[in-house]
């Protein structure tokens, strides 16, 4: 299982804009940057974010991006969605006339994977980074 170069780069994205959440917005050569990545494939990405509404951008001299949900209400799965989409890592291509037992092994993997990722919020990472 493997997710884009892109999710990883949403989610350390995600915590600085959770770390500097009170401050003016971040700008996206900045966030580029810091991750060593081209402000343009970042934007791109940033884009997603905005579009699922969890960051929000902001124009003008002193723009960039900034939270628009509750810092403590954002879930890797929120971010994981907004940038891999929610389509089945695996769909058999057989047809068994039922539903296949290796896509419903698959599936169960899938959901409880999901449900630890919506139950893990990018807050918690933040917090056991503060107490080490």
């Amino acid at each position: 299982m493997k997710f884009t170069k892109a999710t990883n780069y949403a989610l350390h994205t995600m915590l600085a804009l959770i770390d500097a959440s009170s401050v003016k917005p971040i700008g996206v050569q900045q966030l580029a940057q810091t991750q060593g990545v081209s402000p343009t494939y970042l934007s791109k990405i940033l884009t997603r974010l905005v579009k699922a509404g969890i960051i929000e951008s902001v124009s003008g001299a002193n723009g960039g991006y900034h939270l628009s949900r509750k810092k403590d209400n954002i879930t890797f799965l929120d971010i994981i969605h907004a940038i891999e989409g929610n389509t089945s890592m695996f769909e058999c291509d057989f047809v068994h006339g039922e539903e296949c037992s290796i896509q419903a092994v698959m599936k169960e993997a899938e959901e409880k994977m999901e449900s630890y990722l919506k139950n893990t919020k990018l807050m918690d990472l933040v917090k056991n980074q503060i107490q080490n």
